[in-house]
């Protein structure tokens, strides 16, 4: 009854404007950012209070996921409310025998301005700059599994765009040969068998951006110590990859536990900045991020 009194009193009153109801934050999809090789989705959450020039978090699922399914089981979104920053949420759409994966393995994903799926997300980056004053000098990445995965091939294809990673469960980069080396039953990658070098990993990250001669982003991984997915030796070649690349010892400057499962390396530069933390996880399969985790990561980004 009230409500039909409200709208009477709208109809006869002139000038009478009842304000709309409070809307919270959602999740809202993006069709068209801009180049778009990879053929990805974009989804993007932005958070109802946030900073003039908020920071960016691009955020990707593993295999057979969605950027919306990411948004719903991870935290995320949840620390963009507390914190401020936007967060964008590709989909891959890439079939493989694994389901929908972003693409890792191609030529094009391991190049600067080569193409397929890294070229798609930066393209996300941009349009949130361009369209909700994204800052450009605070951009970030995670990613889980496949996502992970991606996380590191963009960090070494675009070490201009990103400040830091976080991987959770991912490989080296330039790990996988092309897409039949993908599936884990047929992959030498993930096989168990992969090993290189400090120097040869780090060669792959350097030939992705020829030339580039600044900042690289700091580097967080993860992974737990009974994947049998993706094993967790894997996280040991990745730390050599990204030690050489910092030109930092493969001994780190400090270990602890932030959590009673977490044990975490740190390997510090001469000025004593962390340039990379990897985190094993006890007694995890390949579930990663678990409760705690996206804060940790995103604690690690400076947010």
């Amino acid at each position: 009854m009230l409500a039909a009194v409200a709208g009477a009193l709208a109809l006869l009153v002139p000038g009478l404007v009842f304000a709309p109801p409070a809307t919270a934050a959602s999740l809202v999809e993006v069709t068209s950012f801009g180049s778009n090789p990879g053929n990805l989705r974009m989804h993007v959450y932005v958070p109802d209070s946030h900073p003039a020039k908020p920071a960016i978090v691009v955020a990707m699922h593993g295999c057979g996921g969605s950027g919306p399914g990411f948004y719903q089981s991870s935290e995320f979104a949840s620390l963009a409310d507390q914190r401020g920053f936007v967060v964008v949420y590709p989909t891959a759409t890439k079939q493989t025998a694994m389901s929908n994966c972003f693409d890792v393995w191609s030529d094009a994903s391991k190049r600067h301005n080569g193409g397929s799926d890294p070229v798609s997300i930066i393209s996300m980056v941009s349009y949130v700059e361009q369209h909700y004053n994204g800052d450009p000098q605070r951009v970030f990445v995670t990613g889980s599994s496949s996502g992970g995965m991606e996380t590191t091939a963009l960090l070494a294809d675009y070490p201009d765009v990103f400040k830091a990673g976080s991987a959770f469960m991912g490989v080296p980069f330039g790990c996988f040969a092309n897409e039949a080396d993908f599936p884990p039953w047929t992959s030498k990658c993930v096989g168990g068998a992969m090993h290189k070098t400090a120097q040869e990993w780090g060669n792959l990250v350097r030939q992705a951006y020829p030339g580039y001669s600044g900042t690289r982003p700091r580097v967080q991984l993860w992974h737990g110590t009974n994947d049998t997915l993706v094993p967790f030796q894997l996280l040991q070649e990745e730390t050599k990859q990204w030690t050489d690349v910092f030109g930092l010892s493969q001994t780190p400057t400090s270990t602890d536990q932030p959590q009673p499962s977490w044990t975490r390396q740190r390997f510090a530069g001469a000025d004593g900045t962390v340039q990379l933390e990897a985190i094993s996880v006890s007694g995890a399969g390949h579930q990663l991020p678990m409760g705690g985790m996206a804060a940790a990561a995103v604690q690690f980004f400076g947010l």
